[in-house]
């Protein structure tokens, strides 16, 4: 069976959490301070918070820009479900807009005729690893004194030109930027998350409030040579990061560069070796954006039935997965107001399958996931080809 994702994790990993547990210390600590620093060279951001998962991380960004009672957040229904959830613990609204035509991410148009009075942020989704339009974004977001926050749970290694530049996502081309590092991920520690930032003031806040709102951090209460006794001068979560889980991710972000070129690799070789199976359309990098991959999502011609497919190459040995949900098709969000079609989002959802894709794959692995998705396509149009679909790519 050829799963949909698979961990890259090995014996350099296993001997840093085992250094964490003898180490003594293996709450947030040393490692989680030194995985932070790893990470914002990595981004080139001048601040990064790790905290306990991306769901915990967005509910931070989202309080850190001020997103409080009443207040309408922007976003996609086309994400998963913790975006909208974490809007609403902050007593905000999420109001969903489409996708854009062709892909998976927020419609730039579509946010600007959403917008109102009660309006105070954008949060975007760099879904399944591809970077948005944050130049458009951008724009719109200073035009209209909006923060813009990215849900980059999906995007880690991925790249943007701006500005002439390629630039890795979480530079913070918005306010902030938030990371998961599910296992589902293109790299792990389990679980966990990472907040990114230009502004020093907020960095402050998210480390304050991620501890319970502490005046004063484990570490420094630990290293001070007086007594000291901390205080509590703002209401806090418990959203720590273990140093555990940081010194596994302190190793997962040196793999990181070698993860993203063997899946932009396999991707390419998906790209060739399904270029002319009827029935599909292959996702698109737009010239600006470089994905990671995290996911390859073949969009399906409206004949196709997507479960009977996944179905077929599930009993083939291939493990698919449907496209990406809609939150607003979701019994929890039924009471968000519904004031936009989101068209492109459903269909996205009903006609699109995310194909296995991890850094271990191997090249039989990726000729048979495309050899069954060919064979059963070819089986369900009526446009058949003549000759065997090529399963080999040339080196």
């Amino acid at each position: 069976m050829i799963p949909i994702a698979k961990p890259m994790l090995g014996e350099e990993e296993a001997a840093a959490a085992h250094a964490a547990v003898l180490s003594g210390w293996v709450s947030q600590g040393p490692q989680v301070a030194a995985f932070e620093a790893d990470f914002a060279a990595f981004v080139d951001a001048p601040h990064a918070c790790a905290v306990s998962n991306c769901t915990t991380a967005l509910h931070l960004a989202l309080l850190g820009m001020g997103i409080g009672e009443g207040d309408e957040v922007i976003t996609v229904s086309h994400s998963f479900i913790a975006g909208a959830n974490a809007i609403r613990q902050c007593g905000a609204v999420p109001i969903f807009v489409d996708i854009e035509a062709g892909g998976y991410n927020i419609d730039p148009e579509r946010v600007v005729q959403a917008i109102t009075p009660k309006t105070r942020a954008i949060l975007c989704v760099h879904q399944i690893g591809m970077p948005c339009d944050l130049t458009a974004l951008q724009m719109i977001a200073q035009k209209r004194g909006l923060a813009l926050i990215e849900d980059a749970a999906c995007a880690v290694g991925s790249e943007i030109r701006m500005m002439g530049d390629w630039q890795r996502i979480g530079r913070a081309h918005g306010d902030v930027v938030c990371f998961s590092f599910h296992p589902r991920k293109v790299i792990t520690t389990g679980e966990g998350g990472m907040l990114t930032t230009r502004h020093a003031a907020l960095d402050a806040k998210f480390r304050l409030w991620r501890q319970h709102g502490m005046s004063v951090s484990d570490t420094q209460r630990h290293a001070a040579s007086d007594v000291v006794f901390e205080d509590y001068p703002v209401p806090g979560y418990n959203y720590r990061m273990t140093d555990i889980q940081a010194a596994v991710g302190r190793v997962q972000l040196t793999r990181l560069p070698e993860i993203v070129a063997r899946r932009r690799a396999i991707g390419d070789d998906y790209r060739e070796l399904l270029a002319e199976v009827p029935g599909i359309t292959l996702p698109q990098e737009p010239v600006w954006a470089k994905s990671n991959w995290q996911s390859f999502a073949v969009t399906l011609d409206a004949e196709v039935d997507q479960r009977d497919l996944m179905q077929t190459l599930l009993d083939e040995g291939v493990t698919t997965r449907r496209g990406v949900m809609c939150m607003h098709l979701e019994q929890a969000m039924r009471d968000v107001p519904r004031r936009h079609r989101l068209m492109q989002s459903e269909t996205a959802r009903d006609h699109t399958v995310l194909l296995p894709l991890y850094a271990q794959m191997t090249q039989s692995e990726v000729e048979q996931v495309a050899e069954s998705l060919g064979r059963a396509m070819r089986s369900r149009t009526r446009h058949i080809r003549t000759e065997p679909l090529r399963l080999s790519v040339a080196s």
